[in-house]
């Protein structure tokens, strides 16, 4: 494997239609060069073109036995060395068995998993429920747009805090009636 395929350089070997069919080719198993010129519809000139260009670029090799496949573990290895990195210890005022918890589930300020073990869902929603002031009371347009900067799903995200006794309801009102009061 080519370690030093990195994102930028598998998109540009990726860049091109001819490479790209017949990269798809041997993803679907057609190892050999007739195989390969079957699958992909493309002129033998085109397809050896191609192997040349991914071989050499480190997403292809050649067997002894003469049949190409594709480096498949390069799209990880791209991927992870691509990915921004993400930021742990984003809730440090938190208790640290919460902080997992939070940083798992609230990433760069957004709810991206809603814990379905329901102990480390209530220290989720303990956490929305801290948007919400003590004592005062919201309309629900008002209790939508604090949640929304967490999720689009406010109505779910509503209920919860109100089935889980962080919010309470009456009248079309909304305030907080549970959760940890920071002073």
């Amino acid at each position: 494997m080519s370690s030093h395929l990195d994102a930028g350089r598998l998109a540009g070997l990726l860049a091109e239609p001819d490479r790209r069919r017949v990269v798809a080719a041997l993803i679907l198993e057609a190892g050999e060069l007739p195989d390969i010129i079957a699958a992909t519809g493309l002129g033998g000139r085109s397809v050896v073109d191609a192997l040349d260009r991914l071989t050499s670029g480190g997403l292809v090799e050649q067997g002894a036995d003469g049949t190409f496949i594709v480096l498949e573990e390069s799209f990880k290895a791209a991927a992870r060395a691509a990915a921004p990195e993400r930021p742990t210890g984003q809730h440090g005022d938190e208790p640290e068995d919460h902080q997992r918890v939070l940083d798992r589930a609230i990433v760069d300020g957004r709810l991206v998993k809603l814990p379905t073990k329901r102990s480390k869902r209530l220290v989720v929603l303990e956490r929305l429920a801290q948007e919400f002031e003590p004592g005062a009371r919201y309309v629900e347009r008002e209790a939508n747009a604090i949640l929304r900067a967490f999720d689009d799903d406010v109505a779910a995200l509503r209920r919860y805090l109100v089935d889980e006794g962080f919010l309470d309801r009456a009248d079309g009102e909304y305030w907080r009636s549970g959760g940890r009061v920071d002073v």
